[in-house]
C-alpha cells in the first residue's frame, strides 16, 4: 500500500476488542474515574449493553454518517451528565488515551509494528475519539513522542483504589452475559492481565507468574497465527452489525 494506514483502516478488526478491558481498567485505575465509574456504572446488570453503547460510538465516530456521529454524541454526553467530573478534559483525555494506547498495543501483537507513516496518521486521526467525548482538541498530545511521555507520567501516578478493584472484579466476573460469553470468561482474564502494565495487574490483584505468561504468550501466538487468515467480512462483523443496529 502506497499510502500510510489510517484509523479506518484498523478500527473494524473485532480483535481489537479483545484489549476493552484492558482499557477500562487503565481508565478506573485514575481515581476519580473509577468513582465515577463505580458509583454510576452497570457493567453487572447491563454488561452487553454496555458493550454494544461502547463500540457502537468508536464505530460511528470512525465509519459513521454525520447523522450518525450526532446520535451517539448527544447519547454518550447525555449518559455522562450524571456521572461526576464526566466533562473534565483531562480526564477525558485519558479515556481517549487508553483506547487509542490498548487499540496500538492489540494491533502492533497480532500484525506487527505499524511503519512510521502510519502510526502518525492513526496518531493524529485519533485526536477525534477525545474531541467527541468534550476533550478540549488542544489537549491531545502533539505527536506520539509527546504522547509517550505523557503515557508514562500518567500511569506513574495511577492509583487502584477499592472503586477501581470493585469495578475490574464486575467486568471480568460478569454473570449477566450469555452461556458462550462466560465460556470465554477466562482468557478474558488471562488477555486482559497480560496486556497490563506489571505493576497495575498486581494492584488490581490478577494472579500472574510464569505458568500465565507462557499461556497467554501461547494465546497471543495462537490469534496473531489465526486472526489474520479469517474473511474480511467475519473480522468486521461487529462494526458491520452495531452500525446496522444504529441506523435501523
Amino acid at each position: 500500500m502506497d499510502r500510510p494506514l489510517n484509523l479506518a483502516d484498523i478500527s473494524a478488526d473485532a480483535v481489537l476488542i479483545a484489549g476493552g478491558a484492558r482499557a477500562i481498567l487503565l481508565q478506573v485505575a485514575n481515581p476519580e474515574v473509577g468513582r465515577g465509574v463505580a458509583k454510576h456504572s452497570d457493567f453487572v446488570t447491563r454488561p452487553m449493553q454496555r458493550l454494544q453503547n461502547t463500540l457502537t460510538y468508536l464505530y460511528a465516530l470512525v465509519y459513521g454518517t454525520p447523522d450518525d456521529i450526532r446520535r451517539v454524541t448527544a447519547l454518550v454526553n447525555s449518559a455522562h451528565q450524571p456521572v461526576e467530573h464526566a466533562a473534565d478534559g483531562e480526564l477525558q483525555l485519558w479515556v481517549a488515551a487508553t483506547l487509542y494506547d490498548t487499540a496500538i498495543q492489540v494491533r502492533e501483537r497480532i500484525f506487527g509494528p505499524l511503519d512510521p507513516r502510519s502510526a502518525d496518521q492513526i496518531y493524529d486521526e485519533y485526536r477525534v475519539i477525545g474531541t467527541a467525548l468534550q476533550m478540549p482538541t488542544e489537549l491531545w498530545p502533539a505527536d506520539r513522542a509527546a504522547f509517550a511521555a505523557y503515557w508514562s507520567r500518567t500511569v506513574a501516578g495511577l492509583v487502584v483504589t477499592d472503586d477501581a478493584r470493585r469495578v475490574a472484579n464486575d467486568l471480568l466476573h460478569a454473570r449477566a452475559v450469555p452461556w458462550w460469553i462466560r465460556l470465554g470468561m477466562p482468557l478474558a482474564r488471562l488477555v486482559t492481565a497480560g496486556l497490563l502494565p506489571q505493576r497495575l495487574r498486581a494492584d488490581f490483584g490478577l494472579p500472574w507468574g510464569a505458568r500465565r505468561q507462557k499461556r497467554f504468550d501461547r494465546a497471543m501466538a495462537l490469534i496473531r497465527w489465526g486472526y489474520p487468515r479469517l474473511p474480511r467480512a467475519v473480522r468486521t462483523l461487529p462494526r458491520d452489525r452495531y452500525l446496522a443496529k444504529l441506523r435501523g
